[in-house]
């Protein structure tokens, strides 16, 4: 199994759809957020929860939501928001946002810990 078809299956099981779309959907959007599957390969399958909705869909004030909570750090709750109007490209944004949110959580808990690890290896030597 490819990693791309890998990444897709962690999304299928992973996203909940909220208000604005129908259940037929799910496997479309899903398509649309796979490159998020390998931000959370390093999480097991009860630490992250997804949830996609959108607000007055096909209207002037469209609004998506992608929310992400991550349960190995305590309390994490990202949110990623677009307001275009074209539900592709309003997909497009809230992925990318949420990638780069994701990442920053990860430099934001992982440099200190690294930073103790070398400084005990440096004692060490």
């Amino acid at each position: 199994m490819t990693a791309d078809r890998k990444d897709l299956g962690l999304i299928i099981e992973r996203l909940r759809l909220g208000a604005g779309f129908s259940a037929s959907e799910h496997d479309w959007v899903a398509e649309r957020l796979t490159a998020l599957g390998s931000r959370l390969r390093s999480f097991s399958e009860g630490q992250v929860d997804l949830e996609i909705s959108v607000k007055d869909r096909r209207g002037a004030g469209q609004q998506l939501t992608l929310e992400c909570r991550l349960h190995r750090f305590p309390g994490l709750h990202l949110v990623a928001g677009s307001s275009a109007p074209d539900l592709p490209v309003a997909l497009n944004e809230v992925h990318t946002d949420m990638i780069r949110q994701m990442d920053h959580a990860k430099t934001r808990t992982e440099p200190r810990h690294n930073r103790a690890l070398r400084q005990e290896r440096d004692r060490e030597a």
